[in-house]
């Protein structure tokens, strides 16, 4: 299944998901650097989640029609002029600023990445080929965003998104090389596209995405001081555990995709319902290090097994959009990552402290799970088990098939 059309992509990836992740490990020195606290650097995480929550509808609708290749290429040059701003942001508001720029190419990058990567290989294995296209971003948390904090903490911050525009480039040319040319954009219009995103069954699966980010970035926004004032590790152990942290990700989101392609909603329910538990589970080991550290990868498993289930089932839903709500289903996520950033911030500012955070991570994948219970009949595609309907997960493509390569 491994291609080089879906290694480029996986590069692109990597090279957004760290620079997506990476400021979580950077919060101190970046507060200190502007003279801001804690909290208000965190809004970094916000204002790019929301850069992507916002700008995944418009930019879907500049680059729709655009091929695919082309399309991704310019995303790709939004993201190397986002991250240059970042490196030579003389103040807390140009970073912010450059940071929401970079964030525009996120949602539509994904969505059209997943739609091209699904459509290289059989029916089968699609929600599979979506997993190893996301590996890029898992991998970012296993390499890029440990490797990211300790060079940023010798080095400065500065370095780390220099670095992360090598890698930018580097991914760039991947594509350029390797992604097949000739697949046309939109062939339908999106005012027709946009109409069929109004049906709850296309609306339930984005809201659960939300809500999983939101479960997520609440606890995993202000982990370093999470991890160094409840926990007890030194800024450099945090790297390691972050290390560790990545590597539950990248194992968590092969598994998911393998498991989505066989039973799609039994594998979103047991995630959702060991999640919940991980980090209640997380509320008591969090107060001390050697447990904390071994809960970190479990935490990750669980938390990116999700998300290649989740993109297949969104656009699975949409059948008559698969195009526009897989991008927009990004845009959820990445709406759950600002919103989940904010509701930390906000409780810490009320006077939650570090360690009571992963209650409130646990309360919201709760919630998430709820709503995943009450899907119907018919409400997801031929890829729901349970209690409602058995097989495999078909993915619509309008652009990309198999045969096409």
């Amino acid at each position: 299944m491994l291609s080089r059309p879906i290694l480029a992509l996986a590069a692109a990836s990597f090279g957004i998901g760290t620079t997506e992740f990476v400021i979580m490990g950077l919060l101190p020195e970046v507060a200190e650097s502007f003279g801001v606290s804690v909290p208000r650097a965190g809004l970094l995480v916000s204002g790019y989640a929301l850069g992507v929550a916002v700008g995944a509808p418009l930019v879907a609708i500049a680059t729709a029609r655009l091929p695919r290749k082309t399309a991704l290429l310019v995303l790709m040059g939004v993201f190397l002029a986002g991250n240059l701003g970042c490196a030579l942001a003389p103040s807390y508001g140009f970073l912010m600023l450059a940071r929401v720029v970079t964030a525009f190419a996120h949602g539509a990058f994904f969505g059209i990445g997943a739609v091209v990567a699904s459509g290289l290989v059989p029916r089968a294995q699609r929600a599979q080929a979506v997993a190893l296209m996301f590996t890029g971003l898992t991998l970012a948390n296993v390499l890029g965003v440990p490797f990211g904090t300790a060079l940023g903490q010798v080095a400065g911050w500065r370095a780390t998104f220099w670095a992360v525009l090598g890698l930018g480039v580097i991914a760039a040319a991947a594509i350029a090389a390797f992604v097949p040319g000739g697949l046309p954009g939109s062939r339908g219009g999106l005012a027709g596209e946009f109409r069929s995103l109004r049906r709850w069954a296309v609306l339930l699966p984005m809201l659960v995405s939300t809500l999983a980010s939101v479960s997520l970035f609440t606890v995993f926004t202000y982990i370093a001081p999470l991890l160094t004032e409840v926990s007890g590790l030194t800024p450099r152990e945090v790297t390691g555990a972050l290390l560790l942290f990545g590597i539950g990700l990248t194992l968590g989101n092969l598994a998911g995709g393998r498991l989505a392609d066989r039973r799609l909603m039994a594998t979103v329910i047991g995630s959702f319902s060991a999640l919940v538990a991980v980090l209640v589970l997380f509320a008591f080991t969090s107060r001390a290090a050697i447990p904390a550290v071994l809960t970190l990868p479990v935490w990750g498993a669980l938390v990116f097994a999700l998300v290649s289930p989740l993109q297949v089932w969104v656009v699975e839903a949409a059948t008559d959009a698969p195009n526009l709500a897989s991008t927009l289903n990004q845009g959820a996520f990445n709406l759950g990552n600002a919103t989940g950033a904010a509701l930390g911030g906000g409780a810490l500012t009320l006077g939650m402290g570090y360690g009571s955070l992963p209650w409130l991570g646990a309360g919201i994948a709760a919630l998430a799970l709820g709503l995943v219970l009450t899907a119907r009949r018919g409400d997801v595609g031929a890829g729901a088990v349970g209690p409602v309907v058995a097989g495999p997960v078909p993915v619509p493509v309008e652009t990309c098939s198999a045969g096409s390569r």
